[in-house]
């Protein structure tokens, strides 16, 4: 009996993970990826003579899917912890806010501002009725958490460096799946943040998955861009490259973007076409330095000067050391900006002078030749904005089309865009399809 065949749209690494357990499952699987490799956002980029990740990742303690994958990739001994420190860029000065101490001493708020805000990490840490949260505004519930002063002075300088104008169409939800985020690197009981990275990025993780789909015998094709899928009567399915190169399944699960799926799966209904446009994606631009010199003893900056264009500052080597990249430091430029925004038609030269002159704002004394190399990264469609009523709004995983399923990361509804998060939608939603593919519903 011939094995059914599954095409796999999109070859991050939700789509590899959901890949490899079709194959499990007995499937003969094609995993199609535009690009030239798989890794989606997770691939990996040069910087001079060094590699490491095209943008900026970590390991939290609980992020168990991230871990399990790891060890089954069997890269469990190459992970590394280590302690960092957090810092606000305020008032033209630095201040670290990495313990309780420095929360303590923190100068941009007096004590009662101070005690409510460590209130709202802990109500934001623990709360997790999240379609509630979605109901209620962003700036309605951290107000009400955190008093004004707070929110004036913190919280909305950081909403709008992470969301921009978009913070106003935001729920709750956003901020607190945020805070349950980052609240997991002080889990159990740890006084300091950790976080983690295997030894070589995301780099190493990459080859050593290659070699395990390599070994299932997984048939993967990159720089296939997907134009269309469409259904033949017997309800198999044609997915079409922009070359016209063709392939035929009987069951395709695209991980695309939404918005991406309703513009090449042409035989959606209107309503579920309209469904996944109507998902608001935000796009980022991480311009990447290379630097002969430490800026700060920060992993992440956070910036409360909307004078400074700039989501934040991530310093890696503050993690992973700077051993890695013969002694430089590695700096990333984060700008989070609707997919729609006109700055993705800059030139990537304007881009770099742009984030530069920024980051010289509150690091004057950098100089340009202290900048060995300077790299661009782009990407459209990368976190969905979680509005009011978001999950209410999702389209079902199973579309009108006979054995046409999505499961991408507009699925993350109670965390923020991160790796443990898509293989949580995928074990999630993976177990779903399977049953109806099999029948046993």
């Amino acid at each position: 009996m011939d094995r059914k065949t599954v095409g796999v749209i999109g070859g991050g690494i939700m789509g590899v993970d959901i890949a490899r357990r079709l194959c499990r499952e007995g499937f003969e699987v094609s995993l199609m990826e535009g690009s030239p490799e798989i890794g989606g956002l997770a691939s990996p980029s040069k910087f001079g003579d060094y590699t490491w990740d095209k943008f900026y990742h970590v390991i939290l303690p609980d992020d168990l899917f991230t871990l399990n994958m790891i060890k089954e990739l069997g890269l469990e001994n190459e992970i590394k912890w280590n302690e960092t420190k957090t810092g606000f860029f305020i008032n033209d000065k630095y201040h670290s806010m990495s313990d309780v101490i420095e929360f303590l001493r923190f100068p941009a708020l007096n004590l009662i501002d101070k005690f409510r805000l460590g209130l709202t990490i802990l109500a934001g840490s623990y709360i997790k009725d999240y379609e509630r949260l979605e109901t209620i505004p962003v700036t309605v519930w951290l107000k009400r958490w955190s008093g004004k002063n707070t929110f004036n002075r913190i919280w909305l300088p950081l909403l709008k460096a992470k969301l921009g104008d978009d913070y106003k169409l935001t729920s709750a939800a956003f901020i607190c799946a945020t805070i349950k985020r980052l609240y997991g690197a002080r889990k159990k009981g740890a006084k300091k943040e950790v976080f983690g990275f295997v030894r070589g990025g995301y780099a190493r993780i990459l080859a050593a998955m290659k070699e395990k789909i390599k070994s299932e015998d997984i048939n993967t094709i990159t720089n296939f861009k997907v134009v269309s899928v469409s259904q033949t009567p017997q309800h198999d399915l044609i997915v079409k490259s922009v070359d016209n190169k063709e392939m035929v399944f009987n069951y395709v699960i695209t991980s695309l973007p939404s918005f991406v799926t309703a513009s090449v799966c042409h035989d959606l209904t209107d309503i579920e076409r309209e469904k996944l446009k109507n998902i608001k994606y935000l796009g980022v631009i991480c311009i990447s330095l290379l630097l002969n010199k430490k800026l700060t003893p920060y992993y992440v900056t956070n910036i409360t000067d909307e004078r400074i264009p700039l989501t934040g500052v991530i310093e890696m080597t503050a993690l992973v050391g700077t051993s890695f990249f013969g002694g430089n430091s590695l700096v990333y430029l984060p700008k989070y900006v609707n997919s729609e925004d006109q700055m993705f038609n800059l030139s990537d030269q304007d881009l770099k002078e742009s984030f530069i002159a920024s980051l010289k704002l509150i690091h004057p004394s950098l100089k340009d030749d202290e900048i060995i190399s300077c790299q661009v990264a782009k990407a459209k469609y990368v976190i969905t904005l979680p509005e009011m009523g978001y999950s209410s709004n999702l389209p079902s995983f199973k579309t009108s089309v006979d054995n046409l399923f999505v499961i991408n990361s507009s699925f993350i509804t109670d965390g923020t865009l991160n790796v443990n998060e898509t293989l949580k939608v995928a074990d999630t939603y993976f177990p779903k399809v399977l049953k109806i593919i099999k029948n046993e519903e």
